[in-house]
C-alpha cells in the first residue's frame, strides 16, 4: 500500500505538467477577442497569436526525447516548467502582439516538452499492473487543464464587472485578458517546486550506469521481488538495444510498413482536420456568432471543458472493453453528424436589426449612422458582418460585433449548443484519446519511437494550421460553410476506418506486428 501511494503522488506531480499543457493552450481561447482589438490584429494575425504555440511545440516534440536522454527526464521537465513561468508572465504583461507571440512560443516549447517527457517518465516509474492507469492521468490532466482555463476565464470576465475595490486595485477591470494569461504563473511554479520531490526515471539512471540508484527508486514502487525482476527486465533490454541498428526515416516507407504507415498518417490528420482545437481554442468566438453575447459565451465554453473532461474518462473506461475501431466508428458518425448540423443551423440564420433592439446597443454606436441597416434582412453572416463594417467603419463594428449580432441574429442557439457538446463529446470518446493508443500498438517495436514521432509531427503541422486560419475561416468562408468543411472531413475519415483501420484489441504487440507489418 505505501509503495501504491508513493508511486500514485509521484505520478500525479509529474503529470501537472499535463495540466499546464491544456491550460497553456485552452487560456486563448478567452482572450482573443480582446487582442484583436487591443493590437489591431487581422484575422491572421489572430490565428498566429493562438497557433504560434502549437508551432514551437512540434518543434520541442522533435527534441525533448533525446534531450530527456542526456539530461534526463526529471531536469526536462523541469525546464518545461521555468518556461511554463517565463510564459505566462511574458504574455500577461505583452506590450505588443510580436512580444505576446515570442512568450506564447515559449510556452509552446513547455508543452511540446510535457506532452512526451511526462507520460514517458510516469510509464518508466510504474508498476506494470497500474501503467495504464497511471499514465492515463497525464491525458486527464490535460483535459483538466482545459476545463480549468475555460471557468478561470469566465471567472476573471466577471470580476472584472464586479465593484470591489481590490479588482479595481488590481486593475483586473481594466486589464482582463492579462490576468487570464498570467494566472498560469502560480501552477507553473507549484509543478517546478514539486519536482523537487521526485526521483529521477530508474530507466534512465540503469541507461546512465547509476545502478544503484535506480535500484533504490524500484524499491521504492515494487516489492523487494518485482523491484529486482524489474531491474533485471530493463539491464537485459538496454543489452540487447546494443546490438540492433540505428534506425531511419527511410525504414518508415519500406513496403512491410505501407499499411500501418497509412492508418497513422489518416487518423494523425483526422484527429486535427474535423476542428477539435478550433472548438478549443475559439469557444468563446464560435458562441458569439450564435447571438447569445459575451458572458453567456463563456459560461458554454465551461460547459465545453467538462464535456471533454467526462468522456474522456468513458473513453478510458472503454477502450479496453468496446475496443478501438468500434469507438472510432462511433465518434466519427457522432463528429460528421454534429458538424453538419452547425452547419445547417448557421446556413438557416438571418439577421436583422430591428428599431425597438437598435435602442438598446451601446451609446458609442451612432444610431443614425446604423439607421440605413435597420429593418434589412441579411441571410448570412458573411453579408451582415460586411454591412456593419462599410455602416460603420471596421474598427467599431470589430469593436461591438458581439452586442450587434446578438441583437440582430435569428438562429436556434440551443441547437448550436447541442452541435458543438455533440461534437466534442464524439471526440473525447473516440479519436482523441484513442489515436495514442492506435500509434503505441501498430507500429513494430524495432521502429515504433521513430514512427510515433513522425505521425506525431504531422499531427502537430495539422493543428498549427486549423488553429491559424479558422478566424479567417469565419471572416471569409462563413460559419456554415467552415463547418461543413470540417463535417465532409470526418465522413471521408469515418469511410476510412470502416475499410482500413484493423482492430487491435485484445491482441499483444507481438501479434499485431506479424498480422500488421508483413
Amino acid at each position: 500500500m505505501r509503495n501504491k501511494k508513493y508511486v500514485y503522488a509521484v505520478s500525479l506531480v509529474v503529470a501537472l505538467g499535463g495540466f499546464l499543457m491544456g491550460f497553456d493552450a485552452s487560456v486563448i481561447s478567452g482572450v482573443n477577442r480582446f487582442i484583436e482589438l487591443e493590437f489591431d490584429l487581422s484575422k491572421i494575425e489572430l490565428g498566429w497569436a493562438v497557433a504560434s504555440l502549437t508551432l514551437s511545440s512540434t518543434i520541442a516534440m522533435l527534441v525533448a526525447g533525446p534531450l530527456s536522454d542526456k539530461f534526463s527526464r526529471k531536469r526536462v521537465l523541469s525546464a518545461a516548467a521555468i518556461l511554463y513561468t517565463i510564459s505566462a508572465i511574458g504574455s500577461a504583461l505583452a506590450p505588443s502582439f510580436i512580444f505576446l507571440v515570442i512568450a506564447r512560443m515559449i510556452g509552446g516549447l513547455g508543452v511540446g516538452a510535457s506532452l512526451i517527457v511526462a507520460p514517458m517518465y510516469i510509464a518508466e516509474m510504474a508498476p506494470a499492473k497500474n501503467r495504464g492507469s497511471l499514465v492515463s492521468l497525464n491525458q486527464l490532466n490535460i483535459v483538466l487543464g482545459i476545463s480549468v482555463a475555460f471557468f478561470t476565464n469566465y471567472m476573471i470576465l466577471q470580476l472584472g464587472k464586479s465593484d470591489l475595490s481590490w479588482v479595481h486595485t488590481l486593475q483586473i477591470d481594466a486589464h482582463n485578458w492579462r490576468w487570464m494569461l498570467g494566472l498560469e504563473t502560480l501552477p507553473a511554479m507549484l509543478y517546478f517546486a514539486g519536482l523537487f520531490f521526485v526521483p529521477r526515471s530508474p530507466r534512465w539512471l540503469i541507461m546512465k550506469g547509476e545502478d544503484e540508484e535506480a535500484q533504490v527508486v524500484l524499491n521504492k514502487v515494487n516489492s523487494k521481488e518485482k523491484a529486482q525482476e524489474a531491474f533485471s527486465a530493463v539491464k537485459e533490454s538496454f543489452e540487447a538495444e546494443k546490438d540492433q541498428d540505428k534506425r531511419s526515416i527511410l525504414d518508415l516507407f519500406k513496403p512491410a510498413l505501407k499499411l500501418v504507415l497509412l492508418v497513422g498518417v489518416v487518423i494523425g490528420i483526422l484527429q486535427q482536420i474535423t476542428g477539435i482545437n478550433a472548438v478549443f481554442f475559439y469557444a468563446p468566438m464560435i458562441f458569439e456568432q450564435s447571438g447569445i453575447g459575451t458572458d453567456a459565451s463563456f459560461v458554454q465554453a465551461i460547459l465545453v471543458g467538462l464535456t471533454n473532461l467526462v468522456f474522456t474518462v468513458l473513453a478510458i473506461l472503454f477502450i479496453d472493453k468496446v475496443g478501438r475501431k468500434p469507438l472510432l466508428i462511433f465518434g466519427l458518425t457522432g463528429i460528421a453528424l454534429c458538424m453538419f448540423i452547425l452547419a445547417y443551423e448557421f446556413d438557416k440564420a438571418t439577421y436583422t436589426l430591428q428599431p425597438e433592439t437598435v435602442i438598446e446597443l451601446p451609446e458609442a454606436i451612432n444610431q443614425q449612422q446604423i439607421s440605413p441597416m435597420v429593418g434589412v434582412t441579411y441571410e448570412n453572416d458573411l453579408a451582415f458582418k460586411e454591412a456593419l463594417a462599410n455602416t460603420l467603419g471596421e474598427d467599431m463594428a470589430q469593436s461591438f460585433e458581439s452586442q450587434l449580432i446578438t441583437q440582430a441574429t435569428d438562429i436556434n442557439a440551443t441547437l448550436i449548443l447541442i452541435g458543438i457538446i455533440g461534437f466534442v463529446a464524439s471526440f473525447a470518446i473516440s479519436i482523441g484519446p484513442v489515436m495514442w493508443v492506435l500509434f503505441s500498438e501498430i507500429f513494430p517495436n524495432y521502429i515504433r519511437g521513430l514512427a510515433i514521432s513522425f505521425v506525431g509531427l504531422i499531427n502537430s503541422g495539422v493543428s498549427f494550421g486549423v488553429q491559424l486560419v479558422f478566424p479567417w475561416e469565419l471572416a471569409n468562408l462563413g460559419s456554415s460553410l467552415t463547418f461543413l468543411i470540417y463535417g465532409i472531413f470526418a465522413a471521408a475519415g469515418l469511410l476510412f476506418i470502416i475499410w482500413v483501420v484493423p482492430e487491435t484489441k485484445g491482441k499483444s504487440l507481438e501479434e499485431l506486428e506479424i498480422y500488421l507489418a508483413k
